[in-house]
């Protein structure tokens, strides 16, 4: 079973809903698909990984146990079943009680405390969207996130009110059964209490026997200056709970920028496209662009042509890793005249007609383009 984040590997946020989950799982199913794929064995593998995170996803009972223990909730290897209950364990429990008899280990002995599987918590992910000017600048946001808290109806017992869990039956509050195999004396989890060694004749009907319900916290999230698309911020402790008393995992908060209507990043650098008249462009002039810090003014020398590109030094961002800005870089377009008048369009055919006789020295780009073409057909 793999062991990345079911709800990262379809790009989904933990709350997602059921029509989010199939739609995600529909689009990566046919981007990864093996017989679109056939000479791509990364594909093959990354199209399994979708499988196996919507097939826990999609079921109702293997997300519940996924959202409360993690991978440990539904992978039978790692001692639970794909309902969530604990399984046979892992080499240390079946043959612990070898162990425990040759030296002497008592632990999770005794009634009403069974041992158990420790297990840290899985690491979650949030994707958070934020404009340019917050990646440049900083900022302090707010998220709201999914979370596993405490029954307020049974205080985390997991019993009804009135009533308390009581010993397991089966193990005798070990957590833990013993089975004869020959020489061999095999020792594995209770399959009744789970290895908790308590067992819950009357579950509460607010977490149904959990201890726990999903709500949700907002947490506050500290935008450094500088990030960039895909950059990630980690908030220790704030993922999924641990199971049996193990740590919880950590949180990753994936920065994406929103487009922005003027601008492109390109890691600390930024461009944009800048129209220019037809008259500019031919002589020359001062025109006002924006920046990220306010406007700024460029001179544009005559006879500009459309592709040219100007750097304004330090008007870029400065990245988190980088000790100066980047720079902006100005895209010219020399932009056709369009809605022309009579006179205009009279204008312009006395320009053309002017700029005919001196053999294409006012457009040489022209004119060389059109001496290739020449040579290209006389073969």
């Amino acid at each position: 079973m793999s062991k990345k984040d079911f709800y990262e590997v379809l790009g989904v946020n933990s709350d997602a809903s059921e029509d989010e989950i199939k739609k995600a799982y529909r689009k990566l199913a046919m981007k990864y698909h093996p017989d679109k794929n056939p000479d791509n064995p990364s594909a093959e593998e990354k199209f399994k990984e979708v499988k196996e995170a919507y097939e826990i996803l999609s079921d109702s009972q293997k997300r519940t146990a996924y959202d409360q223990y993690g991978h440990a909730g539904v992978d039978p290897q790692a001692g639970f079943g794909g309902d969530g209950r604990q399984g046979f364990g892992n080499f240390a429990d079946a043959f612990g009680g070898i162990f425990d008899e040759i030296f002497g280990n008592r632990g999770g002995g005794g009634h009403g405390g069974g041992r158990g599987n420790v297990y840290r918590g899985a690491d979650l992910r949030y994707n958070l969207e934020i404009t340019l000017e917050q990646a440049a600048k900083g900022t302090e946001t707010k998220i709201r996130i999914p979370t596993m808290e405490t029954c307020n109806t049974c205080h985390g017992s997991g019993a009804k009110p009135g009533t308390q869990p009581t010993t397991c039956p089966t193990c005798g509050g070990s957590g833990q059964i013993r089975l004869q195999q020959g020489f061999f004396s095999i020792q594995q989890t209770c399959h009744k209490c789970h290895g908790t060694g308590r067992f819950i004749p009357d579950p509460c009907p607010g977490c149904h026997g959990a201890g726990r319900l999903k709500q949700h916290k907002t947490l506050a999230v500290k935008i450094p200056a500088g990030v960039d698309e895909g950059d990630r911020i980690r908030l220790t402790g704030e993922g999924e709970h641990g199971v049996n008393g193990g740590p919880s995992g950590d949180l990753y908060v994936q920065v994406h920028l929103k487009p922005h209507p003027m601008f492109a990043r390109d890691h600390n650098d930024l461009h944009c496209e800048m129209p220019i008249s037809f008259t500019a462009a031919a002589l020359g002039g001062e025109i006002e662009i924006p920046t990220l810090d306010g406007a700024a003014n460029l001179k544009i020398p005559p006879e500009t042509q459309t592709g040219r590109i100007f750097r304004l030094r330090g008007k870029g961002i400065k990245g988190v890793r980088s000790h100066t800005h980047g720079d902006l870089l100005c895209h010219v377009v020399v932009e056709t005249p369009v809605h022309l008048t009579e006179r205009q369009k009279e204008l312009f055919q006395e320009l053309e007609e002017i700029s005919k006789g001196h053999d294409g020295r006012h457009n040489p780009k022209a004119k060389s383009w059109m001496d290739k073409v020449k040579d290209f057909f006389a073969g």
